[in-house]
């Protein structure tokens, strides 16, 4: 199946959808060697993958083609993935810093996968641990457990597992993959209320986020990672991150804040505070890198 989608608005489809890319090697997600970008995605109906091409003369011009029982979803929501339901002129920015970011980055838009489950997993894959080990977790979990990808797609392309079968994979398996118990059993106890939860794409912002964070081992961080994929959300702050109050501190205050001092350096923006700090990151002022790394554990040799 395929659609042809002319974006009434800038969109830079590229930054857009690499947000859903878990590392290098991500067996759900390949740029191929023309630079169409490849999905492949659990949808309401089953498995798809799609392939998603760009073109930008005056508009931005998409072309997709979608293989599998999910073709059909996943081109219905082609527009929403790529901010067709974001709202970024109602963003007003009050600092200098951010007007001047607006002007440079007018194709910047959040989109909406509507996959509630296939955002959470990699995002509760992320506590606390640095992208080496979730990256290597996710590649190997994904090959696997996940079924081959439908249609043409790249070799080893691969859907993610069923929701059954997150929940049903045995403690030696996710050791395997270097994934520690607390993490494996937040991601079985979601697994088992996934159609629960998916219904938060439908919910406002603090009702979904109420949703999630009423899931064991699911805070305030993992709810907005979870969100600002699956739902569009544009004001979820992942508050607890270990860069973004670095990040937001330097570009609109010019120093090192926490996370107390980054919602109040956001607050103005409230509705688009997670708009706001993607907008900071884009700035290019970072902090010095002189401060302690986190170290890469492999819980394989525990």
């Amino acid at each position: 199946m395929e659609r042809q989608w002319l974006a009434p608005f800038a969109v830079d489809v590229r930054g857009v959808l690499f947000v859903h890319r878990r590392g290098d090697g991500d067996p759900a997600f390949v740029t191929d060697e023309a630079g169409a970008i490849w999905r492949a995605c659990r949808t309401p109906d089953g498995p798809g993958t799609i392939r998603i091409t760009a073109q930008t003369a005056g508009v931005t011009a998409v072309h997709a083609t979608a293989w599998g029982p999910g073709a059909s979803w996943l081109l219905d929501a082609l527009p929403g993935l790529l901010g067709a339901d974001d709202r970024p002129e109602d963003f007003v920015p009050a600092h200098p810093v951010l007007r001047e970011v607006v002007r440079r980055h007018a194709a910047v838009r959040i989109g909406r996968s509507g996959l509630i489950f296939e955002a959470l997993v990699p995002a509760v894959l992320e506590q606390k641990v640095v992208g080496m080990e979730v990256t290597r977790a996710w590649r190997l979990l994904l090959r696997r457990f996940g079924d081959p990808a439908p249609g043409p797609a790249p070799a080893g392309m691969r859907v993610p597992p069923a929701p059954v079968t997150w929940a049903s994979i045995p403690s030696w398996e996710w050791h395997r993959a270097g994934v520690e118990a607390v993490r494996a059993r937040t991601i079985a106890a979601a697994a088992r209320v996934a159609g629960r939860i998916e219904e938060a794409v439908r919910l406002t912002s603090a009702d979904a986020d109420r949703r999630l964070q009423a899931l064991p081992g699911i805070g305030p961080w993992t709810s907005a990672e979870v969100r600002q994929r699956a739902c569009g959300d544009a004001d979820a702050v992942s508050v607890g991150d270990y860069h973004l109050p670095s990040i937001v501190g330097w570009a609109l205050a010019g120093r090192a804040v926490d996370d107390a001092e980054m919602l109040a350096l956001l607050a103005p923006y409230q509705g688009h505070r997670h708009r706001a700090s993607i907008l900071a990151g884009l700035t290019g002022t970072h902090p010095p890198r002189r401060g302690p790394r986190m170290s890469v554990r492999d819980y394989r040799a525990f």
